[in-house]
């Protein structure tokens, strides 16, 4: 494999949250195990009941800003979300290789933002548990420009707020759809996540390049 990132070219960083830089294994384990259970004790019902329920319910919204929102969740379950995943919150964790890379980008004064579709409440809960701010000039959730990054009008609002240069832009992110938009956008510099949770197989990240260790590209080998 050759070269993946020529630094000389990148000025600024966009880097995904939950299975970019944090291992996706937590909101899995929260969204696919946790919350079904939780629900099925709410409402007398069988696990697998609680199962199919919740996952026709996130497909019927996946990609959309609702999709992601704590709040809509909270309402349409009838369960406090947020304090369902602070409770939990000692299983976030680092991908391999996230903070030596964060470092990295630190030594090399790019310019770094946390570009996530999480909501604001989970962004702050991970904080909680794993501290990583200090390596961004800003953290931005994408509620705050009301659309998620699989929608052009994000890009937009984002490229308006950070004038960052397309040409000179590296984003990272463990969702091919989302990559496509950032494509579509014309940031130049794309790469995937090959592994977003850890305790799961390699995903296909094609047509883009893609890394399971952040030490691949601090090093380029």
């Amino acid at each position: 494999m050759g070269q993946l990132v020529n630094w000389q070219s990148i000025d600024t960083v966009l880097l995904d949250m939950d299975g970019t830089i944090l291992d996706l294994a937590f909101d899995n384990y929260f969204w696919l195990e946790f919350l079904p259970q939780k629900y099925a004790e709410k409402n007398q019902l069988s696990l697998e009941e609680s199962k199919l329920f919740l996952a026709n319910s996130y497909g019927a919204i996946e990609g959309k800003l609702q999709w992601y929102c704590l709040d809509f969740w909270s309402e349409r379950l009838q369960l406090d979300i947020a304090a369902l995943k602070y409770s939990i919150k000692e299983k976030v964790a680092f991908r391999p290789g996230a903070i030596e890379f964060l470092e990295f980008l630190l030594e090399q004064k790019k310019h770094v933002y946390l570009v996530t579709n999480a909501h604001p409440k989970s962004l702050e809960i991970k904080l909680l548990n794993v501290s990583f701010h200090q390596y961004f000039k800003d953290l931005s959730s994408s509620h705050s420009f009301g659309y998620p990054k699989e929608e052009q009008s994000y890009w937009l609002l984002l490229q308006k707020k950070y004038q960052f240069d397309l040409k000179r832009t590296l984003f990272v992110d463990d969702s091919v759809k989302i990559l496509k938009s950032a494509e579509q956008f014309g940031i130049k510099h794309l790469l995937g996540i090959a592994q977003p949770d850890m305790g799961k197989g390699i995903i296909d990240t094609a047509p883009f390049d893609s890394i399971s260790d952040f030490k691949k590209i601090i090093y380029n080998d």
